[in-house]
């Protein structure tokens, strides 16, 4: 990239709760972003051979400086994107996880493997790759970050950060964590730019690998970029998870998590539960559940420990949700709860259901964010799976019926990253997470995720002391 320094802007950010300016920030020009990619290789090269324990110990560090700080961070999250403080803080509490989990378990995924030929000797290695570009959304806004940039300053790889314009405070926060952490300057650096300059950064020859959690959009437009000039990526993007509710499921209790499964995060989640497909058996009773429980939410200022639901991020986000609302009720959809706008300050929009969603409607066949649920009946369990798989999305899903073994079958013909039977989708640092269809591909967290941003090497030492075990040439 060139030198040259460009007119410098201004990113603003906005309280969703009540749709004032918390502040504004510059974004960074050219000349900036060249120095931040330099400084990114300089890290690198001395980084990538950093002994495991070190990398651990940093890793802790960070971790603890999460914990200590925790309180601060949430409600810099919840001023900015709206989330509710309580779970804001027990998402600060989850990057701390994941720092834990890769500080004790990376280096047991990234040792190396034996793997006997017609060497004397032969194993695979996990080497680095270079300087990582995140691109991250706001929804979870330290999480997001984090689950990506542990794995991969464990495996010895530097990142950059370009996170979502309304939660910049929040990204030059997770920068000074990870420089609170001791890790050494421009191992982790955030990039304060527009999506306007993701294509010349991609591009840039100092990027080595890109992970971006987003819209198929902007998945689409990044993997372009970078299939151009043969760069490694990973897509975590939208998805319209089916909430399966079987005839033989405890339907009070598959009623109860589904509030939480939609309308955590005030809905705003990739993983969120959004299509809930009922036998028809138990339609009527899940569904006066599924409204009962929904009711009690408390919906308001997202600060107030009290509150369960907030705002949306955004007034647009809060349009479109609307919308979509409305043409699935113009198309036969049956509201159940809700749909409407909250008249007050900020982007609230009341927690709603609509039932007899058909495909078609746009609410079954569009992801929907924000707190809007869409319940379809299903005649019987072949046609759950039906409508569980009409879907472009295929990130995680859910299912609910007393029978385990059942459950695990069914669980084998859904298209999805995820299935939690009897229970709600969520990320988790031991299992691997992301989907498939157009909710990307590769897999972030556990050793998969590790793996995802390394040089997978094969190395062989010969010859062999084995005549018979010869090989011939490719």
């Amino acid at each position: 990239m060139s030198a040259t320094t460009t007119h410098r802007t201004a990113i603003e950010t906005i309280d969703p709760a009540t749709g004032k300016t918390i502040a504004e920030y510059d974004k960074h020009g050219r000349d900036e972003i060249d120095a931040a990619l330099a400084r990114a290789v300089t890290a690198f090269r001395a980084w990538r051979t950093t002994p495991f324990a070190e990398r651990s110990a940093r890793l802790e560090a960070a971790s603890a400086e999460l914990r200590r700080r925790k309180h601060e961070l949430a409600a810099l999250a919840t001023r900015e994107m709206g989330k509710t403080i309580v779970e804001a803080e027990a998402e600060v509490e989850k990057c701390a996880i994941g720092c834990d989990y890769y500080a004790a378990h990376g280096p047991a995924h990234l040792a190396d493997t034996p793997a006997p030929s017609s060497a004397s000797e032969s194993y695979v290695a996990f080497r680095p790759l270079g300087v990582l570009l995140a691109i991250m959304p706001w929804n979870f806004p330290y999480w997001q970050v984090f689950r990506a940039a542990a794995p991969a300053l464990m495996a010895g790889n530097t990142v950059v950060l370009k996170h979502a314009a309304n939660v910049t405070g929040t990204a030059l926060e997770i920068e000074r964590i990870f420089t609170a952490a001791g890790f050494p300057a421009g191992a982790f650096q955030t990039l304060v730019v527009s999506g306007k300059n993701m294509e010349a950064i991609v591009a840039d020859p100092r990027i080595a690998a890109v992970t971006l959690t987003g819209s198929e959009g902007a998945g689409s437009a990044v993997a372009a970029t970078a299939g151009k000039f043969l760069k490694k990526t990973v897509l975590e993007l939208g998805g319209s998870d089916a909430y399966i509710v079987l005839a033989d499921a405890d339907v009070e209790a598959a009623a109860a998590m589904a509030v939480k499964a939609r309308f955590q995060n005030n809905g705003q989640s990739c993983i969120a539960a959004k299509r809930f497909i009922v036998e028809s058996g138990v339609y009527d009773a899940f569904l006066a559940a599924f409204v009962k429980h929904t009711e009690k939410l408390r919906q308001g200022d997202p600060s107030d420990r009290e509150t369960t639901l907030g705002p949306v991020a955004r007034d647009d986000l809060r349009d479109a949700l609307d919308d979509q609302v409305a043409r699935t009720l113009a198309a036969g959809g049956t509201l159940a709860t809700g749909g409407a706008r909250l008249e007050r300050d900020g982007y609230f929009y009341a927690p709603t259901i609509v039932g007899d969603v058909l495909p078609g409607m746009a609410m079954f066949d569009e992801e929907t964010f924000g707190p809007a649920a869409a319940v379809t009946r299903a005649r019987d369990e072949d046609h759950a799976i039906e409508l569980a798989n009409d879907s472009p999305y295929g990130l995680g899903g859910n299912l609910w019926t007393r029978d385990v073994a059942r459950g695990k079958a069914i669980a084998a013909r859904l298209e999805s990253g995820a299935v939690f039977v009897n229970g709600m989708t969520a990320s988790d640092p031991r299992l691997p997470f992301g989907g498939v269809k157009r909710s990307g591909y590769g897999r972030e967290l556990s050793a998969f995720g590790i793996h995802e941003f390394v040089n997978v090497q094969t190395v062989w030492v010969g010859p062999s002391t084995d005549a018979a075990g010869s090989t011939p040439a490719e």
